[in-house]
């Protein structure tokens, strides 16, 4: 359970379920995400899950299902103003060659690590997630938050 006042870190697919609502854990994600901005959390993306949603987003199948990249680009405005953005900067950067030596990570795991890098650079411990088991090498480090775990 999140601790109270703690700042959180959204994933890029609990962003991408509360947005489809064809997903099946469109429900959860909105009703997570919700229940954390009432409880006026300090709620954190990057840009990279800003990135990584638009990837998602206007590939297929899910593009041939969606309206505009207008649309998506609102979308992708919205974020902006309703989380905190955390930039990449030299101290994410150190951070992530500090976590690839630390844990052996390569490939798309990297993208992971750069997240958890994010999140540390910025002082966020705590990761709301749909994909547990990308991080649980970071478990000591970060609070990973498994969607529909409420």
């Amino acid at each position: 359970m999140t601790m109270v006042g703690s700042p959180l870190f959204i994933d890029t697919n609990v962003l991408v379920y509360a947005t489809i609502v064809t997903s099946p854990f469109h429900a959860q994600a909105l009703r997570a995400i919700n229940r954390r901005e009432q409880a006026k959390l300090d709620l954190w993306i990057s840009r990279q899950v800003l990135r990584e949603y638009l990837a998602t987003l206007t590939r297929p199948p899910i593009a041939s299902n969606r309206v505009t990249f207008a649309t998506i680009a609102a979308e992708v405005q919205s974020f902006e103003e309703r989380f905190r953005v955390g930039d990449e900067n030299r101290d994410t950067t150190t951070r992530l060659l500090g976590l690839i030596a630390q844990h052996p990570t390569g490939g798309r795991q990297v993208h992971d690590a750069n997240i958890v890098a994010t999140m540390l650079a910025y002082g966020v411990d705590q990761l709301l997630t749909h994909n547990v088991s990308d991080f649980k090498r970071f478990s000591g480090l970060i609070t990973i938050l498994p969607l529909g775990a409420e």
